[in-house]
């Protein structure tokens, strides 16, 4: 299982997109039909070599068929060439030409012909899944780097709601290829500071880049090459050392999360008060006890205090600016606020979820 030591600076810039497959590559298949022809082949000429005194050969003066001749009959007989200078002269060598020896003939052909074709098939369904994926895929969300924390941001990501076709990869590394397909995910193969391999993932029509290997310098790189692609496009990059957060916002980054800061917050927190560790725990494990999440304000709740509403509220987000709650600016709960709550991971009925119970939004269009 791979760690965070994905770097998107390794390996080769190949810019290769995947899709997850949930069937054998067509070599393989290639490979195992291949196998199974010479085992025709040779089954065969074992039933002619064995039975070689009821075979007559018109080129030899003695007619006597050997192994070589053996060889000979099968592939001429299989490919149905047929010169007819060796032939069965008894009956039952005749009745095992009918009734073993044409069915091998066909399943040989229908082998090698099938194969062509399944090969080609292949090819051709896999250059229409990607042109088909290239098609639809805009306002998706672009992962670069499959590590740990790529991981859990993807998790994330589908458990609330979001479909894993509508996320792609970018790494390197050909365990993360593996991990990703297996977690039902795109991926692009290659460099992810070079712009062709940036393309190649869509990022110009993304809607959201994550950024997150374990070097700065190689975040901070991806950061510039995915903002000159798309100037619009929400950029959240992690950095392992706090010192690189403004080069990073300056970069184009527009949201930082600081890795080890966090890690030894959290330390800090539960060698401190192992109650207080706990809780912020739960607060980042999603699905369990509770957790943050950012919500729609609903018509019933304008004109309210945020601290009078169902859900936990510490902040506000208005104008595109977050407030905590108890700034008088959000004192009373106005039209296009949002909010940032606490809440159980599962509804309970004095915690309703806005949209589960046919509340209208309180948007500045309603």
């Amino acid at each position: 299982m791979a760690d965070d030591s994905s770097d998107i600076t390794q390996g080769h810039s190949l810019g290769k997109l995947s899709l997850p497959a949930s069937t054998r590559s067509p070599w393989w298949e290639l490979g195992r039909r291949l196998l199974m022809a010479v085992a025709i082949l040779v089954g065969t000429v074992l039933i002619v070599y064995l039975d070689r005194h009821a075979y007559v050969d018109g080129n030899d003066p003695t007619g006597e068929v050997d192994l070589v001749d053996s060889i000979y009959y099968t592939t001429v007989t299989l490919s149905t060439t047929g010169y007819g200078d060796i032939t069965p002269a008894e009956a039952h060598a005749r009745m095992i030409n009918a009734f073993v020896v044409t069915p091998l003939r066909i399943a040989f052909l229908v082998l090698l012909i099938g194969t062509t074709l399944e090969v080609l098939a292949s090819q051709g369904r896999e250059m229409f899944r990607a042109a088909r994926w290239r098609k639809r895929m805009t306002s998706h969300v672009v992962v670069i780097g499959y590590g740990t924390k790529g991981r859990a941001a993807v998790d994330t990501l589908v458990n609330n709601g979001l479909d894993r076709e509508s996320i792609v990869v970018v790494d390197p590394g050909a365990e993360a290829l593996q991990d990703a397909h297996a977690d039902g995910l795109a991926v692009v193969t290659g460099d992810a500071t070079r712009r062709e391999v940036l393309r190649r993932a869509g990022v110009s029509e993304a809607e959201q880049v994550i950024i997150t290997t374990n070097r700065d310098d190689s975040n901070v790189l991806a950061t510039l090459t995915v903002r000159q692609l798309n100037p619009e496009v929400w950029i959240v990059a992690a950095v392992r050392e706090q010192a690189n957060v403004p080069l990073m916002r300056q970069s184009g980054a527009n949201s930082v999360i600081t890795s080890s800061d966090a890690v030894g917050r959290l330390l800090g927190l539960s060698s401190l008060s192992p109650t207080l560790g706990t809780v912020m725990e739960d607060l980042l494990t999603y699905g369990e006890g509770l957790e943050v999440a950012e919500r729609e304000l609903i018509v019933s709740e304008v004109g309210k205090q945020p601290q009078t509403l169902p859900d936990q509220v510490i902040a506000v987000v208005r104008d595109e600016k977050v407030y905590r709650y108890f700034d008088p600016v959000v004192t009373q709960l106005a039209r296009g606020d949002r909010l940032v709550v606490v809440r159980p991971a599962r509804e309970l009925p004095w915690a309703p979820r806005p949209g589960t119970h046919n509340e209208d939004f309180a948007t500045d269009d309603a």
